[in-house]
């Protein structure tokens, strides 16, 4: 979802995974977290003001760097992570821009696992008709890596064997 709001245009997608939510908060959590559903390879400092290095091939030739900007996951056992990282919304962009993932655990329903609720926000953009491109695209993309971590959590089926990166 895009939305405008005061200080400017915002992605928000909410995703409800049914796995564990120790498993779905590791997933953003840690390095290795991040590999099974976002990028091929990653160095992740789990603190803030580290570089997180993400590698979109097996030989480390395409890798993105980005500021870790928060690392909450002091309650990861209750399946409870924040990170906040800068962002680069294209590959042209120079400008970050702000995204932080969220986990939080669903209710129980009759003695299972409700799963757990995982929502993105990335902002704020500058509301113009060129950057709004950039937003749209930015979304739909996030979109897709946020199927994919269900995907691999709820059927243990990594969708990127599919569609590579």
């Amino acid at each position: 979802m895009v939305g405008r709001e005061e200080d400017g245009v915002w992605i928000t997608l909410k995703e409800e995974i049914h796995a564990s939510p120790e498993e779905v908060a590791s997933c953003i959590a840690s390095a290795s977290g991040l590999c099974r559903w976002l990028a091929v390879g990653a160095e992740y400092p789990e603190e803030a003001g580290g570089t997180l290095e993400i590698a979109w091939d097996r030989e480390w030739n395409r890798t993105t760097e980005v500021k870790v900007l928060d690392h909450d996951c002091e309650g990861l056992r209750d399946g409870r992570a924040r990170v906040k990282w800068e962002w680069f919304p294209s590959p042209l962009d120079d400008n970050p821009v702000p995204i932080e993932i969220a986990v939080s655990p669903l209710r129980d329903k009759g003695g299972d696992t409700g799963g757990a609720r995982v929502i993105v926000r990335q902002g704020p953009f500058r509301d113009d008709p060129e950057t709004l491109l950039t937003v749209a695209d930015s979304a739909e993309s996030w979109r897709w890596y946020l199927c994919n971590l269900r995907s691999v959590l709820e059927t243990k089926h990594d969708m990127r064997a599919v569609r590579p990166l």
